[in-house]
């Protein structure tokens, strides 16, 4: 386990956990939010996407009272998103992250803020992050006022940033800086 917060815990993802993946990563409600509803995943997609990969990326699955319930992933910032971010110049420690609860049921619940805030204090305390940042669609106001209410802010408009459902959709650069740390 990497981190845990009263019920919330954080640990690596496993070769096991695939088929958990494929099911939430196949259900339209979830693929609205994330990746789109016209990108569902199956167990072949899942393996692609998520396991054999050479990159930084901590890929995890969230468990909540001892049920697995979503994926998260965080991971240093690299020179060409940082350049994107308009970090090029900035030498902070820089950590990027993503997230979503797979089972529905958990949703409107607090947990996304609690496992936003989890995160983010595990990436300042133990990967000596300056500063964290995400990159929501900007219609997807309830992710953003979660994010916002972990003490993430808009920094800037990303145009035609993700492709999501076919078009290409605007983002909002959100950071959360170490001088705003939430005990």
């Amino acid at each position: 386990m990497l981190f845990q917060n009263d019920k919330l815990s954080v640990r690596l993802l496993e070769q096991q956990d695939s088929s958990l993946l494929a099911k939430w990563l196949s259900d339209p409600a979830v693929l609205e939010f994330y990746e789109g509803r016209d990108n569902p995943f199956d167990t072949n997609k899942v393996q692609e996407k998520f396991y054999n990969r050479e990159n930084e990326v901590v890929r995890c699955i969230v468990v909540f009272d001892k049920v697995p319930i979503g994926y998260i992933q965080f991971y240093p910032v690299d020179r060409d998103e940082r350049k994107l971010y308009g970090y090029a110049d900035i030498t902070e420690v820089l950590y990027g992250m993503d997230q979503f609860i797979g089972e529905v049921a958990y949703w409107n619940k607090g947990i996304g803020t609690l496992l936003v805030n989890s995160t983010v204090k595990f990436l300042l305390e133990q990967k000596q992050a300056d500063r964290v940042v995400m990159d929501p669609q900007t219609w997807n106001e309830r992710a953003i006022r979660c994010y916002e209410k972990s003490g993430f802010k808009k920094v800037k408009l990303l145009p035609k940033n993700e492709l999501h459902e076919g078009e290409y959709r605007d983002c909002w650069l959100i950071e959360y800086t170490k001088r705003e740390l939430i005990n």
